[in-house]
Parts: C-alpha cells; sequence; structure tokens
C-alpha cells in the first residue's frame, strides 16, 4: 500500500480486526473491538496437551475444539464477564476464536492487528514476525505492551511493516479504563499515528495521549514512582498503610483506592515487573536507584502475597463465622495481619472539609504543616512532582499529554501540573528550593520568564507552558466543555443546584450541580425557568452535566424527613412540582434532546423521557429503580412506561389499540421497573424497554453534549413542533390481573417479599391504568394522579422508610 493509499484511510473503513493474545488484555481488547462493532478474530497458540474433560470425549490434538480452546473459553468468558466487557452479551457472536498456527493466513483478511501476548520481548518480536508473513501490506498493527521497547520489537520487521506499526497501550479493564496511549518508533508514519489516534477516541470512545518509546511509557512511569515514593515514606514516617491511604486517596483528589489498595489490585508483582522495566531501561543513575526494588515488596511477593489475586497483600478479606466479610490490613514492621483500623487527624479532616480536588490539596499541606500527616503529604506530592516535571520532554512532549494520562489512566482528578497550579506554583517551588530540592531547569526558566502556572485561561481555551510561552492546548473534537463555557461566561442564569449555560448557536444546557446531581426544589425549579427562558429566547435544549453521575434520583432525604414527620401535604406538594416540572419540559415549544451519562437512574430517568430524543454514551447505567428503595416513579416514570407499551403495541399490530396488543411490551416494562433493573450500558437500555426508537447510543461518551446539540438543531430545522397531549390506551383491570398474578407467582416462590408484592400491586395498577375497561383510552394527567396515589401510600408504609434509610446510610437497597 503506498502512501497516499493509507492518508484515504479513516476510522470508519476498519471493519475487521484481530487480537492476537487471548488473555485478559488480550480478550478485553478483543471484546471491546467488537463493542466498536468491528468483526474480531481471536487468535491463540494451539495447545500442547489434552484436558482431562477432553480427554473422556476421545478428542485429539488435531480437533479444532482443542486446537481453538484458549480463545474459545476466552470468548466464552467474554459473554459472562463481570463487569461486563461486551456492551450487549449477545455481541459475543462478532468475535471469532481461532489459533496461531491454522488460522494464521486470516490475518491477511483484516484491517488492524492487535498484539497482546505476554510481556516478553523475545515472543512479542516472534509473534510480529508471524504477523508481517500473513498480513496484507498497509494493514495497522500494533502492540499492546505496558512498557516494553516499541522499537526493539519491530527490529527485522521490513520498513513497510514498521511504517504501519505502533503501540497501543490500553488500560485495564479495556472497556472502562479512558486511556489508550498511542506510541510510534520513529518509522511510523504520521498517517499511521492518526488513523490509530482516530480510531482509539471516535470507535473505541477512548482519550487518546502520544507517548515517547521509554520505559513504561506516560501513566505507569509516573503512577509506579509515585507508588515507590509513598511506600518509601510510609516507612519512613512511620505511618500505617491505613493512614497512607487516607493520605494519597480522595484527600489529594485521587480513587479510593489510593495507593496500597491500587497495589493491590494492580498486583504486587506487577509493580515489580514495572519497577525492573524501568530501572534497566534506564541510564539516569538517580532513577535507577529510585527504582531500585523495595525490600518489603520483594519480601511480599516471595511469601506469595501478590495482592487481590492471591487474596492478600497490604491487605486482606477474611469471612467471620457469621458470613461477614472483614477486611484486615498489614503491619509493615511484622508483615502481620490485624484489623483495619478507622484514621482521623486534624489534616485529613480539613481535606475532608474542603470541596474540590484543588481545595482538597492546598487544606491537606496548609492546614497543621507540622503534623506528620501534612508533612509526609508534601513529601511525596513535592517528589512526585519534581519527577514529573523531569521527565518533560523525555516521556511526552507537552505537560497535557502527561496530565491527561494521569487523570484517564489513573483517574486523578487533577493531573501533576494541574495539581501543582492548585497548591501553588510560586510559593511551592520556594519551599522546595529553601528544603534543598534541585528545580528542574525549564521550571526555573519558566518562572524566571514571569510565569506564575502552568496553565492560563483565556475565553474558552486553555493555553499550557511550552518552549517559547503558552501554547493553545489542542482541542478534543467534537468535545463541548460546560466548565469552559462557565469560565468564558457563557452562563445564563445559575441556581444552586443547576446553571443554564449557553452552547452557541442559539442552543442552550441545562447542567444539574446538586450534590450527586440528585433532584429536589432548586432543579425542578431550574428546569421551569429553563422552559421559560428557552421558549423566548432559544432554538432549543440539551439536559447534560460533565459530575461523575448524570442524576442518582430524586432527593430521598427530603423524601424521608417528610414521611417521617407525616407531612403528607409536603410529600404530595414535591411529587405535583415533580411531575408538573416534567409536563413543562414534554410540552416545551423548542426541541429538548438528553445526554446523559454514567448512573441515570430514578428521577434522573424521568428527567429525560420528556426529551423528544435521548443520547446516550455506552457508560451509561439507566433504569427506573424506585422499587429498590420501597417505592415507585412518580415523577411521570409511570406514566412514560404506559405510554411505551401503547405506542409498542399500536405499531406491532398496524395502529391497532386492543388490550391484548399492549399486554406482552406492558409485561416486560413491568417486569424491568417492579425488578428495579438498570442497564449495564447505554445499549442495554434499549433491551429494558425503557428507549424509544428515536433514542440513540453513541460511541465517544465526551462527544455526547456535541451530538446532542447537533440533534436539538436538526429538530429545529425539520420545523419542530411540540408533541401533543396523548391520550394513552392502557391495559385496565385485566391487564392489571395478568400483572399481579405474576407478582403473586413471584411471592409464593421465594423470589420477592411480602413488601415486594405489595409494592409489585400499586405498581401494576398504575400501569395497567387503574380499573378501567381494558383498551380504554386515559390521560397523562390520570396516570400522574395514579403514580402520586400509590407513591404517597408508599411513604407511610414502615418498610419503604425502612428501605430509604439504609439506601442512604449504605447505599444498598435493603430487602425486608
Amino acid at each position: 500500500m503506498t502512501n497516499q493509499q493509507t492518508r484515504t484511510k479513516n476510522s470508519g473503513s476498519i471493519r475487521n480486526a484481530a487480537v492476537i493474545g487471548s488473555g485478559v488484555m488480550g480478550a478485553g481488547i478483543a471484546a471491546h473491538l467488537a463493542n466498536a462493532g468491528m468483526n474480531v478474530l481471536l487468535l491463540d497458540v494451539v495447545p500442547r496437551k489434552l484436558t482431562e474433560d477432553e480427554e473422556k470425549k476421545g478428542l485429539s490434538l488435531s480437533d479444532a475444539s482443542v486446537r481453538n480452546r484458549l480463545s474459545a473459553a476466552a470468548a466464552a468468558r467474554m459473554a459472562k464477564a463481570q463487569p461486563a466487557q461486551l456492551y450487549d452479551s449477545s455481541w459475543v457472536k462478532r468475535v471469532t476464536p481461532g489459533n496461531l498456527t491454522d488460522h494464521l493466513m486470516s490475518l491477511g483478511d483484516v484491517d488492524w492487528i492487535v498484539e497482546a501476548v505476554v510481556e516478553r520481548l523475545d515472543i512479542k518480536q516472534e509473534v510480529l514476525a508471524s504477523i508481517e508473513s500473513a498480513r496484507r501490506p498497509g494493514t495497522l498493527v500494533s502492540t499492546n505492551t505496558s512498557g516494553l521497547s516499541v522499537a526493539a520489537m519491530a527490529e527485522g520487521r521490513s520498513l513497510e511493516f514498521r511504517r504501519h506499526f505502533a503501540a497501543t497501550h490500553f488500560f485495564n479493564p479495556p472497556r472502562y479504563m479512558k486511556l489508550v496511549e498511542v506510541v510510534p518508533t520513529d518509522d511510523t508514519d504520521p498517517e499511521t499515528v492518526a488513523l490509530l489516534t482516530e480510531l482509539c477516541e471516535k470507535r473505541l470512545g477512548k482519550g487518546v495521549v502520544l507517548a515517547k518509546d521509554t520505559p513504561n511509557f506516560i501513566a505507569n512511569r509516573i503512577g509506579s514512582y509515585g507508588m515507590m515514593i509513598t511506600l518509601a515514606d510510609t516507612e519512613a514516617f512511620g505511618l500505617t498503610v491505613e493512614e497512607a491511604d487516607a493520605l494519597t486517596g480522595p484527600a489529594i483528589g485521587r480513587p479510593k483506592t489510593a495507593t496500597f489498595r491500587m497495589l493491590d489490585l494492580v498486583g504486587l508483582d506487577t509493580l515489580l515487573h514495572v519497577v525492573d522495566n524501568v530501572r534497566e531501561r534506564s541510564a539516569d543513575e538517580g532513577e535507577r536507584a529510585t527504582f531500585e526494588r523495595p525490600e518489603l515488596l520483594a519480601r511480599l511477593v516471595s511469601l506469595g502475597r501478590l495482592g487481590e489475586k492471591s487474596g492478600e497483600g497490604f491487605y486482606r478479606k477474611l469471612k467471620g463465622e457469621d458470613g461477614r466479610s472483614r477486611i484486615e490490613s498489614l503491619r509493615l514492621d511484622t508483615l502481620e495481619y490485624g484489623e483495619q483500623r478507622r484514621v482521623s487527624s486534624p489534616v485529613i479532616d480539613a481535606a475532608k472539609a474542603a470541596k474540590g480536588a484543588a481545595a482538597k490539596a492546598r487544606a491537606l499541606l496548609a492546614s497543621d504543616p507540622n503534623h506528620k500527616h501534612a508533612r509526609f503529604a508534601w513529601s511525596t506530592l513535592k517528589k512526585t512532582l519534581l519527577y514529573t516535571a523531569a521527565q518533560v520532554g523525555i516521556i511526552a512532549d507537552s505537560i497535557t499529554e502527561i496530565d491527561r494520562a494521569m487523570r484517564w489512566g489513573f483517574n486523578w482528578e487533577l493531573g501533576p501540573f494541574e495539581l501543582w497550579d492548585a497548591i501553588g506554583l510560586e510559593e511551592s517551588v520556594a519551599r522546595m528550593k529553601q528544603e534543598g530540592e534541585s528545580i528542574p531547569a525549564w521550571v526555573e526558566e519558566w518562572l524566571a520568564e514571569g510565569h506564575s502556572s502552568f496553565y492560563r485561561v483565556s475565553g474558552q481555551k486553555r493555553f499550557h507552558a511550552a518552549p517559547g510561552g503558552f501554547t493553545a492546548e489542542k482541542e478534543e473534537a467534537d468535545v463541548i466543555s460546560l466548565a469552559a463555557l462557565k469560565s468564558a461566561g457563557r452562563t445564563v442564569f445559575s441556581t444552586q443546584g443547576a446553571s443554564l449555560i449557553d452552547l452557541g448557536d442559539e442552543v442552550a444546557c441545562l447542567e444539574f450541580h446538586s450534590q450527586n446531581n440528585a433532584i429536589g426544589g432548586e432543579v425542578l425549579t431550574a428546569i421551569r425557568q429553563s422552559v421559560q427562558e428557552v421558549s423566548r429566547n432559544w432554538r432549543g435544549l440539551v439536559l447534560a452535566n460533565e459530575g461523575r453521575n448524570f442524576c442518582v434520583g430524586a432527593n430521598l432525604v427530603l423524601l424521608l424527613m417528610e414521611a417521617q414527620n407525616g407531612e403528607w401535604d409536603e410529600v404530595e406538594e414535591i411529587i405535583r412540582f415533580f411531575q408538573d416540572s416534567m409536563l413543562r419540559l414534554k410540552r416545551l415549544d423548542r426541541p429538548v434532546v438528553a445526554a446523559p451519562h454514567r448512573m441515570t437512574l430514578g428521577g434522573g430517568v424521568e428527567a429525560c423521557l420528556p426529551a423528544d430524543q435521548i443520547i446516550l454514551s455506552p457508560e451509561t447505567y439507566f433504569g427506573l429503580v424506585e422499587t429498590g428503595v420501597g417505592l415507585i416513579p412518580a415523577g411521570g416514570g409511570c406514566k412514560e412506561a404506559a405510554a411505551l407499551a401503547a405506542q409498542r403495541a399500536a405499531a406491532a399490530s398496524g395502529g391497532g389499540r386492543g388490550s391484548a396488543d399492549i399486554q406482552q411490551p406492558l409485561n416486560a416494562l413491568f417486569e424491568t421497573i417492579a425488578m428495579a433493573k438498570a442497564s449495564a450500558s447505554g445499549h442495554e437500555a434499549k433491551k429494558l424497554g425503557l428507549l424509544r426508537s428515536q433514542d440513540r447510543v453513541i460511541a465517544r461518551q465526551d462527544a455526547r453534549i456535541s451530538e446532542a446539540k447537533r440533534a436539538v438543531l436538526e429538530l429545529d430545522r425539520a420545523g419542530y413542533a411540540p408533541p401533543l397531549e396523548e391520550r394513552i390506551a392502557v391495559a385496565g383491570k385485566e391487564g392489571k390481573a395478568v400483572l399481579k398474578l405474576a407478582v403473586q407467582s413471584m411471592r409464593l416462590s421465594g423470589m420477592i417479599s411480602e413488601h415486594d408484592a405489595w409494592i409489585g400491586g400499586k405498581l401494576a395498577h398504575v400501569l395497567a391504568g387503574g380499573d378501567v375497561k381494558p383498551g380504554s383510552e386515559v390521560s397523562e394527567q390520570y396516570l400522574l394522579d395514579l403514580e402520586c396515589e400509590a407513591f404517597l401510600s408508599l411513604c407511610g408504609e414502615r418498610k419503604t422508610q425502612e428501605r430509604m434509610s439504609h439506601m442512604l446510610a449504605t447505599g444498598k437497597p435493603l430487602r425486608n
């Protein structure tokens, strides 16, 4: 294939792929390529001997089922994996198992080959040689390596092969982790890098950073250094593992896994492998010394304490005689385990009280500088920042690539340079100097030029430190940042619970930002205010936000408090206010498009259903789950479900409205809501029956707001007219009897509790439209009244209040 032919390729032309290696990473990558709609050939080696089961069946090493055993077993696990590897378990059909001996020449039929075999250079070189013998010229080839030399792997391969070869380092698990490090060699064509980047971003929904071919690339290089420093400082400051984790997790804007829990998840032996790789390939003596194997880590590995995969590492989980699990932690001085200890100090408390990662970091370092917790936090942070700064130009060309790698690969809220800005660049460098630290020359020069931060925001653009001054940060295509728009003064109005933001082109976005994005009075008031504003001055409205989750539901705290106090008029007012707000949203004379992401539950779903279209990201966990807290959907969710059943019945019968037609779709929706089912992906939400034909899932979560804006404009250009008030055909008394019979059957079989059955009966009454004649057409308000009545009744139940209290206290449902 010529250079010109390579340029004409785009990510949409990559339809068939092959993954070599069916281990944890290979299978995970194959599953995610199938998620992207690709047909995937999954190859592994031919087994050398039969299993006991194969011998019993009389099979031989020449049987295809034996020869394909490794990849076939991986595909079978893929369909059942938890957490799920596939957006839809049926998509495992897109994966074809095979082996490297019999199916090697099939590599000539694919567009992209991903090598994901064991992390040994000699084995990877051997596999790449086999790939070259079978691939057609111009085919993309990438290696999934966590840090071996990419150039060394390609030694001995033709120039044409090397031009189309690079690393694509996926983070585990491939479906869920956003980061992919693309690592070219000196021989890799720029067109190959561009195509791999486009593939990973647009088709796979990933965040791509361009890394240099250095040991462990970006994220693992910085992350492993941070773990090494934290381990050393934990011992030096005499801290427990619990103390170190309390100081290196959410207190500084990092995940709850912090350091030692993360080490257990990664595997202590895996970290030693990463450490060895850096040390053996580094030319810097200081760095080699830093990456010497920690004696404690080596000792634990020698004892077989590898972390979660062996059952014990820095923590271990035990099950008591009562069946309950308990966590024990390692005592670093004796290597014995003991009961996990609660950690508290003025330093930790100050960080917990602060809002946002930047404020938490400042509080952690400044609350009591003489406390050993503050000194430890400063020591580990200082060393990590200085080491990271020293790697600029070595592991990546820009600080943005490094910050994104740590945010996307290790789930840090702030990358190292963003965090450095947050604690004060000038002040922190002055303190480092006072303590005798050596500052990287480029940082000294940057400060000497009069700069006081690594980043600067001007309008909607962000600029980062670069040779010659600030350089505009490369914007991700099709990504709209609400935070950037707000910084640029594009807020139309803002309340404590929500803001209306100008997206441009006369489209507005309503952003929830209440606690957990739960829907309460302030959010509902903002919805009403937005409806009025958009009707007067805008072409349409997007519902979206950039919170951890779109919306976890209604404000349970307020509902529980009013219910426990017997303030039934107040509870009814809350429900009516919610219902009326959703109706106003549905009747808005401008198009509305919802763009939910991650947890979109209960009231979050009810906020989406009035929209003309819902655009979901793949990682949208969508469900009307109110029965889990002893209630039913009452913000219009039951009404919309009844309408969906009627619409599906009419479509299936060619426009007829008979009650028999309604029963089947109603049964399915009843089961979904009664069992509090939530989708494990945006695609699965369709299977649950909660989406309409116009709703769709896009591949890239970060593009959801941009795509929703486009959908609003398309609806507007088509001459938008709001939906008319519906008359909804319902199943009535007979349909309710069918639903209640199913509930009774489940109760008698022991599948549900008595209270579950009581809730199910209330839900059946509402979804079927009460006791009217089968096929009756009722108004939306009629169904809303049934919702409200059932909801109020359930709120008065002691067991429902117990469920609500338990959910608020533990975040888990109570089955009483």
